[in-house]
């Protein structure tokens, strides 16, 4: 068993990555480090008999994990991320797990050096809705793909990191870049448009739109915001066979916001009800196409095995930082309202 510790217990760790650790196979959750007297009470009432630490060098010190998560706030990561790798142990970092796209990279090299696995935490690879699409992508249903159009609107202004080192288009944006890049590869030309409010922790940006032109020749449109009172998951995608449509309610993190947990029951984990189901539209008519099963803790399933097998994780350093770079570049183009190519 990979026995892997969680560095932080806000959202991302009570809600995102201890739960699907708890349900994949391999690996089992050993450790969480928690400060905060409320924290630390949430963490041990919801895994009782898991120690919890104050620091992540005196869970290192207990020697109790091969691996640890990262998933502290942003601006805290890269230390957190240094002092893992030193201590020899493999790592996943929560998005976005570097500043921009060098730092990224300095990151992957500290880890090479040391001969340990560095992934970074993509879970929404593994969202129901993706996952549909890319198999009819992959069934050829849709033909040659000439663009995908992704919507992700959340009614969420508490979540927002605030000042300019936060913002959505680090948040929101990590994942549906991330996404398009795992279902059409590299991007080769980035033009994106942003909107900023004044916040209490400085001006952020809280809404984006970005188009991305792919080495493939395909080219997909993104976008998202979190302040205008809007929950909405849409993906639309064309190519010269037909086309596919689904609106979806992003299942997994809706049901563990309810308190369920995947390791509850494994088989009906994941799945967007029919009346959820995408839409095929094609020549020979239309067809409503069932709902792949979403599974984040085939993330840590994937990582185990890479650290077992040696081979890439799931999602690699590498690839984080060409995410990276497109945010970065999205981000100029904003500013300097023009096309940037990578």
């Amino acid at each position: 068993m990979l026995r892997i510790g969680v560095v932080g217990y806000g959202t991302g760790g009570q809600h995102f990555h201890t739960p699907f650790i708890a349900a994949a196979e391999g690996c089992a959750l050993s450790g969480i480090v928690a400060r905060a007297e409320a924290t630390v009470a949430k963490a041990k009432a919801d895994w009782p008999g898991t120690p919890i630490y104050p620091s992540l060098t005196e869970m290192i010190a207990a020697g109790v994990c091969d691996a640890v998560t990262v998933t502290t706030p942003p601006q805290t990561r890269r230390a957190l991320v240094l002092e893992a790798i030193a201590a020899g142990l493999h790592v996943i970092a929560d998005k976005p797990f570097a500043p921009n796209a060098e730092g990224a990279l300095e990151l992957d090299r500290a880890a090479k050096s040391r001969g340990v696995t560095l992934g970074v935490y993509q879970n929404r690879r593994f969202d129901a809705d993706l996952q549909t699409l890319a198999k009819v992508i992959r069934d050829g249903r849709l033909g040659k793909i000439w663009r995908i159009e992704s919507r992700m609107d959340q009614d969420s202004p508490q979540t927002v990191e605030q000042g300019p080192g936060g913002g959505l288009l680090r948040d929101l944006g990590s994942h549906v870049v991330d996404q398009m890049v795992y279902l059409l590869g590299p991007v080769s030309v980035v033009d994106a448009q942003m909107d900023f409010a004044d916040m209490p922790g400085g001006r952020t940006d809280v809404s984006f739109t970005i188009t991305m032109r792919h080495e493939s020749g395909a080219h997909s449109h993104l976008s998202a915001s979190k302040l205008n009172h809007i929950d909405a998951r849409e993906l639309r995608a064309y190519g010269d066979k037909g086309a596919y449509w689904s609106l979806t309610t992003d299942i997994q993190a809706q049901d563990i916001f309810a308190g369920k947990r995947p390791m509850d029951d494994l088989s009906a984990w994941g799945y967007e009800p029919e009346a959820n189901w995408g839409m095929l539209y094609a020549e020979g008519g239309t067809e409503r196409v069932p709902s792949a099963q979403g599974r984040y803790h085939d993330y840590y399933e994937a990582f185990t095995k890479a650290v077992r097998d040696g081979t890439p994780p799931p999602v690699t350093a590498e690839q984080g930082a060409r995410t990276l770079a497109v945010l970065d570049a999205a981000r100029k183009s904003a500013d300097e309202g023009r096309s940037i190519s990578l």
